[in-house]
């Protein structure tokens, strides 16, 4: 997924940053991602270490995470995939709310692809609700759909709007693709809370901390995939058909400084990671300034291309470079 902040292209730069500053045998070792969006850090750190601990508040990261970082043994769902694929559309709450010839006219897909989504899901819980797949297999399936889903998304990469005309993609013909997981012997902890809320619950060696770093609110930008995630029935408002959404305090100026001092002071863990870049509402001297009351310092920085959404379908933009921060934190426990 094109996701904002996404830490893909950084994931060697963690990795490796990560490993060294520890110097230890990563194996037995508990690794936790507290903001982990589509966990991409996680999966990272999954076949290395004993046990990943996995959390975001968004209800569509909870999904990918419980798929991507909570699968670890084999899963078949061949046949559920081709079942889903060969379902015929229903005109349901995401067709009558989010497509082309609903009731609302919002064009965020198109109405054939609409409608597949809405069989789609609502197969997909009949079989969870009859107990017909496991919950591993009801993750599985419902992060590829909402993976797949994301692919023929008439927006610019996220769903803050979306294009006043159906864009190649969004033309295509949704197709369910398996969100294949990797394997480990061990088990993982997946949870769907709020960060500063969980930190005084778990314990572990390494925390890996990648919040937002300015005032978008990811339950509004990603909000139509909290919407197939949850499967609920709502009013959604205005032109863009917003449901009510989760507003971290980490978006807001006059509140993260606070949370983010509470998280540090709250957290067991020997080795903290905190990812934040140059444009953020913290800035390089204020999260030093924090982290040094907690224990020793040091700082490592890279140049790398951030997220730009795509807002025609000229791909050939340039990126805009940024300075990424990795603030490390070896806490006196």
């Amino acid at each position: 997924m094109n996701y904002i902040g996404s830490k893909h292209k950084l994931s060697s730069f963690l990795k490796s940053s990560i490993i060294n500053t520890v110097n230890s045998d990563l194996s037995s070792l508990v690794f936790c991602d507290l903001f982990a969006g589509t966990g991409i850090v996680g999966r990272t750190f999954k076949p290395l270490v004993k046990q990943v601990i996995a959390n975001d508040v968004e209800r569509y990261s909870y999904v990918l995470n419980r798929n991507y970082i909570g699968n670890h043994t084999s899963i078949n769902c061949e046949k559920q995939i081709e079942c889903l694929n060969n379902l015929v559309g229903i005109e349901g709450f995401i067709f009558q709310n989010y497509c082309e010839g609903g009731n609302e006219e919002r064009l965020y897909f198109s109405s054939e692809n609409g409608k597949k989504i809405d069989a789609i899901r609502m197969q997909i819980e009949k079989w969870k609700t009859s107990i017909e797949i496991t919950a591993d297999e009801y993750y599985f399936l419902l992060a590829s759909l909402i993976e797949s889903a994301d692919k023929v998304a008439n927006t610019a990469s996220v769903y803050g709007a979306y294009l006043k005309q159906l864009k190649k993609t969004a033309q295509k013909t949704l197709l369910i693709v398996p969100a294949k997981f990797l394997k480990t012997e061990s088990s993982h902890q997946i949870f769907n809370e709020d960060s500063n809320d969980l930190i005084k619950k778990i314990k572990g060696d390494i925390l890996y901390l990648d919040p937002p770093y300015n005032a978008r609110q990811y339950g509004s930008n990603y909000h139509l995939l909290n919407t197939i995630a949850k499967y609920d029935t709502f009013l959604p408002k205005g032109k863009t058909g917003l449901r009510d959404y989760y507003k971290s305090s980490y978006c807001k100026k006059n509140e993260v400084k606070i949370s983010f001092e509470e998280l540090i002071k709250n957290a067991n863990f020997k080795h903290i990671f905190l990812s934040y870049n140059n444009e953020g509402l913290m800035s390089e001297n204020e999260v030093s300034t924090i982290l040094l009351k907690y224990g020793k310092y040091s700082l490592k920085t890279t140049n790398y291309q951030r997220f730009k959404a795509d807002k025609t379908e000229n791909r050939n933009h340039k990126a805009t470079e940024t300075v990424e921060y990795l603030h490390i934190l070896e806490k006196h426990l």
